[in-house]
């Protein structure tokens, strides 16, 4: 396809894909007998998308984009690209932990967060991100003196666990780093929105049944 196609077909104007590829996060097309044009295949058309995402949606700079890209296309092992995607700032999290260690080691929340993952028997990363934002949770928990503790989620740990086995089912079937990649940043980041919307439904239902009498909320709605 020609660049206009590849413009009309990712809904990415032609002046950000050829910044894209002067900056080398697109790879170039096949250049053809006529002055100055190129063909492009399916696989920009994907790495495209997957820009698009990153930048779009994750808001991630040009460059931590340039960078996980590069990480993708080095790497053959599925559990890798997944965490590439899913934690796409690593630097960043070492850094905290730094701070953390140099102020006099992790705080509370952390070491909490450690507990709920060692009782649940999860195989994660010791500076995985996701640990230093439970942490900081349960940190604010304590500060406003609630009663919900690391113990307090463990159901809630229980079912994102079963959650956890039906996004890794969906990158099953898939084939190329490409559409691997494409297919983590659809499981977590596209999918999140979608279940914290979820979730609020439920939440109003059960609500509206245990408060309020009905379904439909009555005069408590």
């Amino acid at each position: 396809m020609k660049i206009s196609e590849l413009s009309r077909r990712s809904g990415v104007s032609i002046p950000t894909i050829k910044y894209y590829l002067r900056d080398g996060l697109l790879p170039q097309g096949q250049l053809t007998t006529a002055a100055n044009q190129a063909d492009y295949g399916e696989e920009h058309l994907r790495r495209l998308r997957l820009i698009r995402t990153l930048v779009g949606v994750r808001r991630l700079s040009v460059s931590a984009v340039k960078e996980i890209l590069g990480a993708i296309t080095e790497e053959g092992d599925l559990h890798q690209i997944f965490g590439i995607v899913t934690d796409a700032r690593p630097a960043m999290h070492q850094q905290k932990a730094s701070e953390e260690e140099a102020a006099g080691g992790e705080t509370a929340g952390v070491c909490d967060a450690r507990r709920l993952i060692t009782e649940m028997g999860w195989e994660v990363s010791p500076e995985t991100a996701a640990i230093r934002t439970l942490g900081d949770v349960l940190d604010a928990l304590a500060d406003v003196d609630s009663d919900i503790d690391w113990q307090s989620l463990l159901p809630y740990a229980r079912l994102t666990d079963r959650i956890s086995e039906l996004d890794v089912k969906q990158m099953n079937g898939a084939s190329g780093l490409l559409e691997l990649a494409e297919r983590a940043v659809l499981v977590s980041v596209l999918l999140e929105p979608a279940l914290l919307a979820l979730r609020r439904l439920a939440q109003e239902d059960k609500s509206a049944r245990l408060f309020s009498g009905g379904a439909d909320g009555g005069d408590a709605a």
